[in-house]
């Protein structure tokens, strides 16, 4: 015993001081002990003390493996003769309660009694253990350990008149741990055991309290131990070492700068900001316009923005995008005495009478430009070139009172209110113009319905009221060589799809038939029928099939 003592002293001495905390990381530990066994009274052996050693390896921080192996002095159990027991048992430590310096645990396994090859001792037991102990740790590498545990033999090989046995066991000894078990505890290094440290993830070097948390007392978010610039003050802007930035040089560190930016050489008060007499957000010593009306829009330069050029700078400007050379009020928005939609001062007709249609210059709109406004030109279609009257009406008769006086009308008699061409003729298709903006579909080709021509009932004979719209249609086309047409037939839904394609072709070569016999060459004209298809409105009514019983002409390339 004296060599087990000096063993554990030399031990205790010699392991390096670490943190406590790290005594639940350890993997592997080594023990000696002594024990005192108490057996059975079935067995007649006397209380003993004994020493052994034991092995464990940590599966986790709670869990252990341990083997171990107890010797004793011999029992002497008669004047010459002596047993020497030897206990081996196999046991699952669970650590329930762990603290800095103390370590509460329970056990559980297998154990293993030989007495040795004397009668009546000549037998081994197997026997069930369980029990609890407590570690207290000097170092990080050494323990002390004392345990209590109870061993029970279901079925004893001995023959003491009893099938079972319980003996007791008591021990106390040294628990001894791997070296390196220290850096493995303390994974952020700021000498707190993981097991303690609240703060796990502590940057290396900085200063901790005992949870293992770190401190900023300038509270800069760099931690003391590692802040280069420890004083900082509270809300500036530091970089990795803790000391904080000026970029713009104004001595107002940035993070309590409120205007970061400030141009170099310039001086600026306690929040870092340089005076700005106008408030025009250019600071005074780079500002060429220092006298800035409140709420005008400056440039670079504090000098006000004027866009539309009316003299009323932007930010006071009401109306900023005022045409240029209109005239404008204090708000900078442009006047209309006459009302006409065209601004003083680019009104070229100042006085246009109200409600008269003007063109973009202000003037009254002549669409025929015969020098007579639309509003006073009762002749609103007069060909170009056309001599007027004071009405805007050919100097000349016009019988037919469509702007083309008798001597140059090659289709007298053309219907009141018609548009008609440069001829007198009627214009048979009008090509439309697509205004900026319109997003309404072209038609697919230029298309003329030709109302007023019908036919006898179910039959492609036409009608004598037609004749007169005829006439018209081959004026026009005489007059106009260069114009080919398709000459297009539709009927209602009634009836069959055959009749109606049969009889709307029919009617198509009738209308055809009649312009050649008027003098229009078949080859400028195409008659196909089309039946049902195409309809413009709804069958269901009687108008609807009316409107869809029709003919068109349609304007080939």
């Amino acid at each position: 015993m004296r060599v087990f003592a000096a063993f554990a002293l030399a031990l205790i001495l010699g392991s390096a001081p670490a943190p406590l905390a790290a005594q639940f990381e350890r993997r592997y530990e080594v023990g000696l002990f002594g024990a005192m066994t108490k057996y059975d009274k079935t067995f007649g052996l006397d209380d003993k003390i004994g020493g052994g050693v034991r092995f464990a390896y940590a599966l986790s921080s709670a869990v252990s493996l341990e083997i171990e192996a107890l010797f004793q002095p011999p029992h002497t159990i008669a004047p010459s003769t002596q047993i020497e027991p030897i206990i081996g048992g196999g046991s699952l430590i669970v650590n329930a309660l762990n603290a800095d310096r103390m370590a509460f645990y329970v056990l559980g396994g297998y154990s293993r009694l030989d007495f040795g090859g004397t009668n009546p001792y000549r037998f081994t037991d197997g026997a069930a253990h369980g029990g609890a102990g407590v570690r207290f740790f000097f170092s990080d590498n050494v323990a002390l350990r004392i345990e209590a545990r109870g061993l029970y033999t279901p079925e004893t090989d001995g023959a003491f008149g009893q099938k079972n046995a319980t003996h007791l066991l008591g021990s106390i000894g040294l628990a001894m741990f791997q070296a390196d078990a220290a850096p493995a505890a303390d994974a952020d290094r700021d000498r707190v055991g993981d097991r303690r440290d609240t703060c796990p993830d502590t940057p290396l070097g900085a200063s901790v309290d005992k949870q293992g948390c770190p401190s900023d007392a300038d509270t800069d978010g760099v931690f003391n131990g590692i802040d280069g610039c420890p004083d900082t003050p509270s809300g500036a802007t530091v970089d990795a070492t803790g000391c904080p930035h000026d970029q713009d040089g104004d001595r107002v560190l940035d993070g309590l700068d409120q205007c970061p930016n400030t141009p170099a050489g310039i001086s600026v008060d306690a929040q870092g900001c340089p005076p700005d007499e106008d408030g025009d957000t250019v600071y005074d010593g780079v500002d060429r316009c220092p006298g800035t009306p409140r709420g005008a829009t400056v440039d670079t330069a504090g000098c006000p923005i004027d866009s539309d050029q009316d003299a009323v700078w932007d930010g006071l400007d009401q109306c900023p995008a005022t045409p240029v050379g209109a005239v404008v009020d204090v708000t900078g928005c442009p006047s209309d005495a006459d009302l006409d939609g065209v601004f003083d001062g680019i009104d070229r007709c100042p006085n246009t009478a109200p409600g008269t249609p003007v063109d973009a210059s202000g003037c009254p709109a002549d669409s025929d430009r015969d020098g007579v406004p639309d509003p006073l030109d009762r002749c609103p279609n007069t060909p170009p070139g056309t001599a007027v009257d004071a009405n805007g009406c050919p100097s000349a008769r016009d019988t037919d009172r469509d702007g083309v006086i008798d001597p140059q009308d090659r289709c007298p008699g053309t219907p009141l209110g018609s548009r008609v061409d440069q001829f007198g003729c009627l214009i048979l298709f009008e090509e439309r113009v697509q205004a900026a903006g319109d997003t309404t579909p072209a038609p697919a080709r230029p298309t003329l319905i030709l109302s007023g021509v019908n036919f006898q009932s179910g039959r492609s004979v036409l009608t004598t009221a037609s004749y007169r719209v005829l006439e018209q249609v081959a004026a026009s086309l005489l007059a106009n060589p260069e114009i080919r047409i398709e000459i297009a037939g539709y009927t209602d839904s009634t009836g069959s799809a055959a009749m109606n394609l049969r009889l709307s072709n029919a009617r198509a070569l009738a209308v055809r038939a009649y312009l050649a016999r008027r003098g229009v060459s078949p080859t400028r004209m195409e008659a196909r029928g089309y039946g049902a298809s195409g309809y413009i409105a709804p069958n269901a009514t009687l108008e609807g099939r009316a409107m869809n019983r029709r003919v068109e002409l349609h304007k080939l390339p």
